[in-house]
């Protein structure tokens, strides 16, 4: 008999597919946010905290026969990177990167993966441990799976950690188009020093050239958007916490670039990845943890009050529509070639003189506006005026209290930095 524990509700996003029995899953998800809970998950009947996937979500499953069945969809879409660039990508079941995959060490999972590309694709799973039919390598492992065609992975979890998923098949190609996502292996005993908050972050670079609306594959290096779960900066939620929890993040990275990626205001614990948790003993602590092509790494803190900057630490990783081959001509007054041109491209504003910085004082909006399509280099606002960041950036949140929107955080009196009211004139130079 299935009941209301078992009957595990599925993603809304293409639920049925042809070659599928409809009655195989339902509408609902059992995890499913566009935005950072203020709440963190509650246990599942299987022990563990379900994993939060900031401006994504889990996708849910349905257990036949003690299996765990799941249903992937790689299809074309519309994807979002914040307000003022949209392209057409490619993701699964409606999102890029794909819905989360979560678990438990010793399931069995049935993954049913349906082909609305007009292409050739397969899913390897990144990192699993599982039969060599089942690795998801077109032409080796397996045949790919031909358009409009369902084909099913089978095998057991024989292990936890931080995964993911991609393609196998035209790589460079889906991958550069959007197509992954993270799978979450829970351990199946309790673990020591339990986390309060767990989140997924999947790390990715994109080419979309300004003012076009389909990303570039042939791009190795040059890449202009650098996101976290394919949102930039100001666009990617919050992570939010209350004062004392011990908060986790799993990073995956699947760009074509390290990321060495940094918390401000703790020094954290780099406690595993794509191997499970770590024994402690092999604990470190960092303040910087690179994450590397291809690799996942989890890091745990203690969270402390304020809002505390979490970013790659690559600098033009953290802007947005990155023009790599413009002249950034500092010391250089432009103005009378900025005339110029301005008859020509009205709007247009050169690059800066002084540093970039100007141009956020320079336009109403308070950032240098680019073409159609475009986002500016850098956005975002604080409550003390333009932070000038975009990119991999994103703010984690933390209250003795969350009761709503945290907002910014108000900071106790005295403990902000400010404008000195005089230099002691003894102090060495």
């Amino acid at each position: 008999m299935v009941n209301r524990r078992h009957f595990i509700l599925g993603s809304a996003a293409g639920l049925v597919a042809g070659a599928l029995p409809a009655q195989a899953f339902a509408a609902g998800n059992r995890h499913e946010t566009t935005h950072t809970p203020l709440t963190a998950p509650g246990q599942t009947d299987q022990g563990y905290r379900p994993v939060i996937t900031p401006n994504g979500r889990t996708l849910g499953y349905r257990l036949r026969d003690g299996v765990k069945e799941f249903h992937l969809i790689a299809e074309e879409i519309e994807h979002a990177f914040g307000d003022g660039t949209t392209i057409k990508a490619w993701g699964y079941n409606g999102s890029t990167p794909g819905p989360t995959l979560e678990a438990v060490e010793g399931d069995r999972v049935r993954i049913y993966v349906t082909n609305r590309l007009k292409e050739p694709t397969s899913v390897h799973w990144h990192g699993l441990i599982l039969p060599n039919g089942m690795d998801g390598v077109a032409g080796l492992t397996q045949p790919s799976i031909p358009p409009g065609k369902t084909f099913v992975y089978e095998f057991p979890l024989v292990q936890h950690g931080t995964h993911m998923y991609h393609p196998h098949a035209d790589e460079m190609v889906q991958m550069a188009m959007g197509m992954m996502g993270m799978f979450i292996i829970h351990p199946r005993e309790p673990e020591a020093n339990p986390v309060d908050r767990d989140y997924a972050i999947m790390l990715h670079n994109w080419a979309i050239h300004p003012g076009t609306y389909r990303p570039d594959p042939s791009i190795m290096q040059d890449f202009d958007l650098w996101t976290m779960n394919s949102k930039v900066f100001p666009f990617i939620d919050s992570l939010v916490a209350q004062t004392g929890e011990r908060v986790r993040i799993r990073m995956g990275n699947l760009s074509m670039w390290n990321h060495p990626m940094h918390v401000h205001g703790v020094k954290f614990w780099v406690t595993g990845g794509d191997g499970g948790r770590w024994p402690q003993a092999q604990w470190r602590t960092e303040a910087t943890e690179i994450v590397g092509v291809g690799q996942a790494r989890d890091i745990e803190f203690i969270a402390k009050p304020g809002d505390w900057a979490f970013h790659c630490h690559m600098a033009h990783h953290t802007m947005n529509a990155m023009g790599h081959d413009i002249p950034n001509t500092l010391g250089v007054n432009q103005n009378e070639v900025e005339q110029r041109i301005q008859a020509l491209v009205p709007g247009y504003m050169a690059m800066g003189e002084h540093g970039m910085g100007e141009h956020q004082t320079h336009v109403d909006a308070g950032h240098m506006p680019g073409p159609e399509n475009t986002l500016a280099m850098m956005m975002g606002k604080g409550q003390f005026g333009n932070m000038e960041m975009g990119g991999m950036f994103t703010v984690i949140k933390v209250r003795d209290q969350l009761d709503g929107d945290p907002g910014w955080y108000q900071h106790p009196a005295g403990t902000v930095a400010h404008e000195a009211d005089r230099v002691p004139n003894d102090l060495p130079k």
